[in-house]
């Protein structure tokens, strides 16, 4: 009894040896095998059912195998990659005696343990995806730089709530650039620019006036010849809001007025915007640098009004905007130059 019990159990783990589970199936026919240094070869099946094949008089040996169009050695319905390095990859085709293609695969390899294969460089921020929305509607972009001389492209996508993570599937329309990602919590839509460095990415779920329970996890593997590369981020919308700029509409010696940006979450009742208005006695050359340096001679922060009286002699004034709520980020700077007085500047246009 106790022969036969340990009998039982070689074979199982003999059996989950060739059935590891580092290996996930990205699309039809393409196949992604992860290595992590646990496995020296990966079974790749040429058919579900081969008893077909040796109906018609043929046998498992007649199956041979092509690795990028080049006859490989092994034959068999089985094949058995070479994980001892990261040129296993390819397209496999297997084939009847006569020639005829029985089926195909497209094998990628995703190595956990190398870091210094980057195709994509760090944002700045200690991530390698910059993540913002416009508004609290649900939509928001992501994205990415290259690293010099290193090409790739993007070859997969997951968009999901993190709980959504066991249950959620992912796939991409006949297009080719709408990825759908639904679950049974969550459906998003996300497409990739023509850039090619950029996704863009709906939840279509979202409710804006209720409290996020759960974040928002973004996933984008990266495909470069037949290797993978795979980059996240998690977050809350409110973490990741940015408005657009604020327009001002109105500035002169005494006062100026701006408009809450276009796209931004309406009512602004329930979605208040806190502003940053920085004050220079001297005319700007290039406006949009003398915001961010430190020669304003004033700089003042208001709640949810759009209006503000401004010091005397002052000749630029530059705005931003942020939520008044979260520690989200602020706009991008707005500037204007103020009007002088009617009789000073016909004095000054007189010069």
């Amino acid at each position: 009894m106790t022969l036969f019990v340990f009998s039982l159990l070689c074979a199982f783990l003999q059996v989950s040896d060739q059935n590891p589970t580092n290996q996930w199936t990205m699309m039809p026919h393409v196949l992604v095998v992860v290595m992590d240094g646990t496995l020296d070869q990966q079974p790749l099946s040429c058919l579900e059912q081969p008893e077909k094949l040796l109906r018609r008089d043929n046998k498992d040996g007649d199956i041979s195998w092509r690795k990028n169009g080049e006859e490989e050695g092994q034959r068999g319905n089985v094949y058995l990659l070479d994980l001892k390095n990261s040129f296993a990859g390819g397209n496999y085709t297997c084939h009847s005696k006569d020639g005829s293609l029985l089926n195909h695969t497209e094998v990628l390899i995703q190595d956990d343990e190398t870091t210094s294969k980057r195709i994509i460089v760090k944002t700045g921020q200690g991530d390698h995806l910059y993540c913002s929305a416009q508004n609290y509607n649900g939509e928001f972009h992501c994205s990415w730089t290259w690293q010099s001389r290193r090409v790739g492209q993007v070859a997969f996508l997951k968009a999901r709530r993190i709980s959504d993570d066991d249950d959620g599937q992912c796939s991409l329309d006949e297009s080719g650039r709408l990825w759908t990602c639904s679950s049974g919590q969550s459906n998003f839509g996300c497409s990739v620019d023509d850039s090619g460095h950029r996704i863009l990415c709906l939840d279509q779920q979202h409710c804006p006036y209720a409290e996020e329970s759960q974040h928002i996890y973004v996933t984008v593997y990266m495909k470069s010849g037949y290797l993978v590369e795979s980059y996240s981020k998690h977050f809350y919308m409110s973490e990741i809001v940015k408005p657009d700029k604020v327009a001002i509409t109105k500035v002169n010696t005494t006062m100026i007025e701006w408009t809450y940006p276009s796209s931004w979450s309406s009512p602004y009742s329930y979605f208040p915007l806190t502003f940053q208005i920085a004050q220079f006695r001297e005319r700007c050359k290039k406006c949009d640098k003398q915001c961010t340096d430190s020669k304003a001679i004033k700089t003042s922060t208001v709640h949810s009004t759009c209006q503000f009286k401004v010091k005397h002699r002052v000749k630029a004034v530059c705005i931003r905007a942020k939520d008044v709520l979260c520690n989200s980020q602020w706009s991008d700077w707005s500037f204007i130059r103020s009007v002088l007085p009617s009789g000073k500047k016909k004095r000054q246009q007189n010069k």
